[in-house]
């Protein structure tokens, strides 16, 4: 295989398009999820479209195990990945103590601990060659507070800092690390967590979009891109910093609510 790209949450929404964009210049690709028949109908899509070679592995990234277990099996088949694509994420909403915690640990342990071990893993390789790009899907979450997804916009904090602080350890190096920080985009991820009901998802923007400003974003070491925001969202965005707290946070649950 040539020109690896590995996406996790690829067989839907924002990784499934960038699996579509990468394998449409020509790169193979490694793309995980869950379920292994959205993986296999889409392997088969893009190796027939463009002639490309996909490697199919199905794995829940939420278990302690499976991050290590995934770099263990690519390393094993001998495959070089060059693009680190961290998409795979999840969220939901509710007040924090009326929500399962088993629900909030699973998100925490895919969105956090799967992303940080999977960086972790394959940095060691990017280094040793001083080469690769790094992109993880954050979230304009990450900018605020968010009541009744409080779990959810935390990790996206996480991610968002954690890449940025890394893309500046990283920036004597030919490494590069992108976030990726879309606004309310139409994917199932949406419909899954019932975001989709809430004021903060009225308006949405393509999947195809958002996954276009990320791969360019990255393959121009950019260390943010932001995607998918509505002038007014631009507008309220720019004005986080200078607003109280208190008056952010109601504004946010504003958003959350149904």
């Amino acid at each position: 295989m040539k020109n690896v790209a590995l996406i996790t949450g690829a067989s839907t929404g924002i990784g499934k398009e960038l699996s579509h964009i990468h394998a449409e210049k020509g790169g193979d690709l490694v793309i995980v999820a869950r379920r292994v028949e959205k993986l296999e109908e889409l392997k088969a899509e893009l190796e027939r479209k463009h002639g490309v070679e996909v490697m199919v592995i199905a794995k829940d990234l939420s278990k302690a195990e499976a991050p290590k277990e995934l770099y263990d099996e690519i390393k094993n088949a001998g495959i070089e990945v060059e693009y680190l694509i961290n998409n795979a994420g999840f969220g939901g909403r509710g007040k924090f103590h009326e929500r399962a915690w088993e629900a909030d640990l699973q998100m925490i342990n895919l969105n956090i601990v799967a992303l940080t071990a999977l960086t972790r893993f394959f940095l060691d390789d990017f280094v040793a060659r001083n080469k690769g790009k790094i992109l993880n899907v954050s979230s304009t979450a990450s900018f605020a507070p968010g009541p009744l997804q409080a779990v959810y916009f935390a990790t996206k904090a996480f991610v968002t800092f954690f890449s940025n602080a890394i893309a500046e350890e990283l920036s004597d190096t030919n490494i590069t690390v992108t976030a990726l920080l879309p606004g309310a985009t139409e994917t199932e991820f949406a419909k899954v967590s019932g975001m989709d009901k809430t004021a903060g998802f009225q308006k949405t923007v393509s999947a195809r979009g958002v996954a276009e400003d990320g791969y360019n974003g990255m393959l121009n070491g950019k260390m943010d891109v932001i995607s998918g925001l509505t002038s007014m969202q631009k507008m309220m965005l720019s004005m986080i910093p200078l607003t109280p707290k208190k008056v952010i946070i109601k504004q946010m649950r504003k958003f959350n609510e149904v």
